[in-house]
């Protein structure tokens, strides 16, 4: 590997152990996505001879999916970084007729996928909000070392057990996934601190917080990023419009939501305009709280009109760019320049080459700060 970085490749079932030195040398590409909001997923390539015990191990894997853990640790001049704890899916082999090796493929995602392997419908949670229904849920899996961290609903809606008496639907990722829906919340496994440990996040998507260091273009000898690209698209603009009706005379109240959040603050001074009107007419049927919650989900969409893409060297940034969090963009204009939330980001390991490809956005143009960390 590159001076100063170095890669750590735990598998194991259930519990994830350091591998052998002939697997790591086996290991010619490691490839880990990571997006917010989504689940991430990893790719393994190993080249193989047809004796190797990478195909013994590949044949164990296949009678216990999907409990086999993989956990992948880079270190960047000295500080550890996570970069997934998941579980393998699928592998693939194949073979070279000309050289007598092969190349095995291994592929997985997160621990989220661990939450999607059996159904509960019908479970029920009486006099339970949202929020503890996801926090018991993700109780099931302390196993893996899944803390829950459940931010509460910003409507809160406890359902009354005389009136109603929600029941879990589908696999438990699933119906997480739809309480975050519901809520304009996003659900995510994020690995870390430490390798075993990982954080399962039931929230909004929060876009605050200290800002990675800056991404820097058009800047000669400064410059950190391979390549950087700038979109805009102004039809993203949407202002919802939910119906809470009148208890007593059943009339239909529209209420305009506005894409506003003390977590998820503007990061561009000049907004897109408006573009376009959404009537959300089931939210006529909801409960207040719940098509209050409706129209916060959907305005939550309309926000990031400003988009950017790139990808850049770990040596020559110096250190890990990470998703779902701020980071500062330098020399692009007037316009471009400023905060961004790193949407995605995609990892590239290959032996002496360390990369990552990443997408941006705001909801504006024009940084509403006048400097970035450098």
């Amino acid at each position: 590997m590159l001076k100063g970085i170095r890669l750590t490749l735990m598998m194991g079932p259930g519990m994830a152990v350091p591998v052998p030195k002939l697997v790591t040398e086996a290991l010619r590409e490691a490839t880990v996505t990571v997006a917010a909001g989504q689940r991430s997923g990893f790719q393994l390539v190993f080249d193989i001879a047809s004796k190797s015990i990478l195909n013994t191990l590949m044949t164990l894997v296949a009678q216990a999916p999907p409990v086999v853990r993989v956990i992948l640790v880079a270190t960047v001049n000295g500080s550890p970084d996570v970069l997934m704890d998941g579980v393998v899916l699928q592998h693939r082999i194949v073979p070279d007729v000309n050289t007598g090796r092969s190349t095995l493929t291994v592929s997985g995602e997160d621990l989220s996928a661990m939450m999607d392997l059996f159904e509960f419908t019908g479970f029920p949670y009486p006099a339970m909000p949202p929020e503890a229904r996801v926090a018991l849920i993700v109780a099931k899996y302390a196993m893996f070392g899944m803390i829950p961290l459940v931010i509460p609903s910003i409507f809160f809606d406890l359902p009354i057990p005389t009136d109603r008496i929600p029941v879990h639907q589908g696999t438990d990722l699933a119906y997480v996934q739809d309480l975050a829906k519901q809520a304009g919340y996003v659900f995510f496994v994020d690995p870390g601190p430490l390798p075993g440990m990982n954080t399962a996040y039931w929230g909004p998507d929060i876009r605050v917080g200290v800002p990675q260091p800056a991404l820097n273009v058009n800047m000669d000898s400064f410059n950190n990023t391979e390549q950087l690209t700038f979109s805009y698209d102004a039809s993203k603009s949407t202002l919802p419009v939910v119906y809470i009706q009148n208890s007593l005379t059943k009339i239909p109240i529209p209420l305009p939501i506005p894409a506003a959040s003390l977590l998820s603050p503007p990061l561009g001074a000049i907004p897109p305009g408006l573009a376009n009107i959404k009537f959300m007419n089931e939210t006529a049927k909801m409960s207040p709280m719940k098509a209050l919650n409706a129209g916060l989900a959907e305005a939550a969409k309309s926000q990031d009109a400003a988009t950017a893409e790139g990808s850049l060297d770990v040596v020559r940034y110096g250190r890990i760019l990470k998703a779902r969090g701020l980071v500062g963009v330098r020399g692009a204009g007037l316009a471009y320049d400023g905060l961004y939330y790193v949407k995605s980001v995609t990892h590239k390991i290959r032996r002496g080459e360390f990369k990552q490809s990443f997408g941006l956005t705001r909801n504006g143009l024009v940084s509403i700060t006048p400097r970035v960390p450098a």
